[in-house]
């Protein structure tokens, strides 16, 4: 029973809210976008996009970091943004081309930190990879807010230049993680 209860802490179940959340956001995201859907929408991934901050911050005060939370934190942003990324795209507020970039960016980082973990290597996210991220639900945030409620022209254009600094970042931050993690493709398996 104590090593369930370890498992199963404040920021492992935050970390699990963010994956029920995405779900929610992929349905909203899938209805005719009235600004009380797009509103809603907008407040689900604010809260999800929240929560990353939210259960690390837990997670550290209470020292109760866990392997499974080490696992699901990031897997859990990465369901949410694809998410956002892919409903965006479909809906026609984000170019293709740039989701793609940001989706191949985050498969190689996570292949490299499964590599990485399996030569013994632990890697934890960067404040380039903090900022990225940072940027990235910001960018998302506005393009999923109905721009009606605020009477802004220009909110789509916004978010997609928010978008466009968040791809920088994105790629900036895949290659330091690969520059970091270069010695392991040096080391020979035996």
């Amino acid at each position: 029973m104590r090593r369930f209860s370890k498992i199963i802490n404040l920021p492992n179940v935050i970390t699990g809210g963010r994956f029920i959340l995405s779900g929610c956001l992929a349905f909203l995201l899938l209805q005719e976008q009235t600004n009380t859907i797009g509103l809603i929408a907008w407040l689900v991934f604010s809260i999800a996009a929240g929560s990353d901050w939210i259960d690390g911050y837990f997670a550290r005060k209470y020292k109760a970091v866990t392997v499974l939370g080490q696992l699901m934190d990031p897997l859990a942003d990465k369901v949410l943004v694809t998410t956002a990324l892919v409903m965006l795209v479909a809906d026609g507020k984000l170019p293709a081309w740039l989701a793609l970039i940001i989706l191949c960016r985050e498969i190689i980082v996570t292949g490299l930190r499964g590599v990485a973990s399996s030569s013994g290597i632990v890697v934890s996210a960067s404040s380039l990879g903090k900022w990225k991220s940072t940027l990235q639900y910001i960018g998302l945030g506005i393009l999923i807010f109905p721009p009606d409620i605020l009477f802004i022209k220009n909110l789509h254009e916004i978010g997609l230049i928010v978008m466009y600094f968040a791809l920088v970042l994105t790629v900036w931050s895949g290659i330091d993680y690969f520059y970091k993690l270069r010695k392991i493709f040096l080391v020979e398996v035996q």
